[in-house]
């Protein structure tokens, strides 16, 4: 073991690990057994291999420009050198291990930077040939901290985190509505009867359904799309609230820069970091579209969940993904559309999350910015899990059986709404009794009612004209 030190007394830390006195602490006093993120790890990693490389910049500036000259005492060269291969490794994922904050606490997220600063630290000390907690070489806060603060670098990094994750979703949408293209397409012309209420209503197509999904998805791509706008701006250099107190101006006007060049996005420097560092409306803005895809996927999957149910006669089948029940033989169950539904349910809780606890900013401080961004990068992995099993495990295997589609359409009451341009609502509603009386499709009633020319009606069933957009007079000729 070996002893450490702090404001509030003394503590004695496992003599190999990388954590230290701080983060052993938050680990006692926010008992949650949830996992931080490894993608926010590591994006802190690379928020601090960034603020390291600017620092090394700015020492060579100013070195430079004033020589001998200069009252200021920097970090040594390899010091800086060596900050700057731990910092890398953790960009990586290295040394997670030793993380050990939860995902839920509290303080604003300093615990975050803290077990970060202890592991790169004492990660520098032991390439150094060092041990771990010789913090007169390497300091916690005087080295692995330099010229940061918690409220400028965990906002940032979550900032890094979101918009990777972004792009991934992006490209998720994508793929998802690229399927449901493939399947309008496909199943353009294999007629269905539409449903309003749960009831029967008029006739369309599967082509035209899955058009609506297509759209629906289409929206979905370009709002996640103009996420990267909202999210792109960042606080740091701007030190506890904004101000860049105690920061050297090159630090500030040169560290977003490296970070870009770092992780190639596009994060540009807030021009107000007081605005940027309390004010935290854009990650409710960026969630409520993260939100409208779940509803979205909620929709698809539950339309098909209905039509592919035992209670339902319509044609379509979903894939069959694994057995429904222990004792019940042979059945199986909807799993993928339940799996998206309760995904679903879990993004609007984060949302309830993240909308009230964004309004909890307080001054020139959110203090549970830790917890917003948890269920952030949730919901984020959740909608890219959810598109990678809607195209793979659900729309990639629909089918339609063509000839039972056919005889469910031209079995259907609903059928006669397309008469009423000809023959008029009352002996289009002939044609409805008839059916409904003799259990008959509309050409066999349309043989004994003969009210419509039969050539006539088979030009009016055929699927292109159900799905053209209404009637022009010319059709009535």
């Amino acid at each position: 073991m070996r002893e450490e030190t702090d404001i509030i007394g003394k503590k004695n830390i496992p003599a190999d690990s990388l954590f230290g006195i701080h983060s052993l602490r938050a680990k006692e006093n926010f008992p949650a057994t949830n996992t931080f993120s490894l993608q926010w790890y590591k994006a802190v990693g690379i928020v601090k291999l960034a603020c390291y490389e600017t620092y090394k910049n700015l020492k060579k500036s100013a070195t430079e420009e004033f020589g001998d000259s200069l009252n200021y005492t920097f970090i040594k060269d390899d010091i800086i050198n060596i900050l700057i291969k731990a910092a890398t490794e953790v960009s990586i994922g290295k040394w997670f291990s030793d993380f050990i904050v939860p995902a839920t606490q509290g303080g604003a997220g300093t615990s975050i930077n803290m077990n970060v600063n202890e592991i790169i630290a004492n990660r520098s000390l032991v390439l150094l040939n060092e041990k771990p907690g010789t913090y007169n070489i390497v300091h916690p806060n005087n080295h692995a901290n330099v010229f940061q603060s918690t409220n400028d670098v965990i906002p940032t990094s979550l900032r890094i985190v979101l918009m990777q994750l972004l792009h991934n979703l992006e490209e998720a949408i994508n793929l998802s509505r690229l399927e449901t293209e493939r399947l309008e397409t496909e199943y353009r012309n294999i007629p269905r009867i539409a449903y309003t209420q749960l009831q029967q209503a008029v006739p369309t197509s599967y082509g035209r359904l899955f058009s609506t999904y297509s759209d629906a998805l289409s929206r979905d791509w370009w709002r996640v799309s103009k996420c990267f706008e909202r999210i792109k701006i960042v606080n740091l250099g701007g030190n506890a609230i904004g101000s860049s107190l105690g920061i050297p101006r090159f630090f500030v006007l040169e560290v977003v820069q490296t970070l870009q060049r770092l992780t190639g996005l596009p994060i540009t420097r807030s021009e107000n970091l007081s605005d940027a560092n309390s004010n935290l409306d854009s990650f409710v803005e960026i969630h409520a579209i993260l939100k409208a895809h779940a509803v979205n996927l909620e929709k698809i999957a539950g339309d098909l969940r209905l039509l592919s149910s035992d209670i339902s006669i319509e044609s379509l089948k979903i894939p069959a993904k694994q057995a429904g029940s222990s004792i019940m033989p042979g059945k199986i169950n909807p799993v993928i559309p339940e799996y998206l539904i309760s995904l679903a349910h879990k993004i609007y809780a984060n949302d309830l999350i993240i909308t009230n606890l964004s309004a909890k900013s307080q001054l020139e401080l959110n203090a549970y910015l830790p917890e917003i961004g948890n269920a952030l990068i949730e919901t984020l992995n959740l909608l890219i899990a959810a598109n990678k099993t809607l195209k793979e495990n659900l729309l990639n295997e629909i089918s339609i059986d063509r000839q039972k589609a056919e005889e469910i359409f031209l079995n259907s009451t609903s059928i006669c709404t397309v008469l009423v341009p000809y023959i008029g609502y009352q002996k289009a509603e002939e044609y409805a009794l008839f059916m409904k009386n003799n259990n008959a499709d509309i050409y066999t009633a349309n043989q004994s009612l003969k009210l419509i020319d039969n050539i006539k009606l088979q030009e009016l069933l055929e699927t292109s004209n159900l799905i053209k957009q209404g009637f022009s007079f010319r059709d009535l000729l």
